[in-house]
């Protein structure tokens, strides 16, 4: 079992050095490679391979369309004040984050009313 966990390791080293051209400490990013694919497992379910894929394409969708819904949402709320606002430049600014924002108030909805996840492990009787 460790042999296999070690080679299938090794070829996601391999395929993140192919992605980003190159590997050094400063190129990974532990929210991005670690953090993101413990709560696809968790908000899924852990406990079946259905739940973590289902999971997956959750958590995915809301990372990709957190940060654009989160710029109008912040757009919107900060329309009526001064274009040279100092308070607006810095909330447009940080609409970025709001993706952090919203897959944590997801993992945290999750594990408050769905503890076992999205699709829970089947009992055996």
């Amino acid at each position: 079992v460790f042999i296999l966990g070690s080679a299938v390791i090794g070829l996601a080293g391999a395929m993140l050095t192919t992605l980003d051209g190159q590997f050094t400490p400063v190129g990974y990013n532990p929210l991005r490679f670690t953090f993101l694919i413990w709560v696809m497992v968790i908000i899924g379910g852990s406990g079946n391979n259905w739940g973590a894929i289902i999971g997956g394409f959750f958590i995915w969708f809301f990372w990709i369309e957190a940060e654009p819904i989160g710029l109008w949402l912040i757009e919107t709320l900060t329309s009526r004040m001064a274009q040279e606002s100092a308070v607006r430049a810095h909330l447009l600014e940080g609409a970025a984050h709001m993706r952090l924002m919203t897959v944590g108030i997801i993992l945290l909805v999750t594990l408050r009313y769905a503890p076992e996840g999205l699709i829970p492990e089947k009992k055996r009787q």
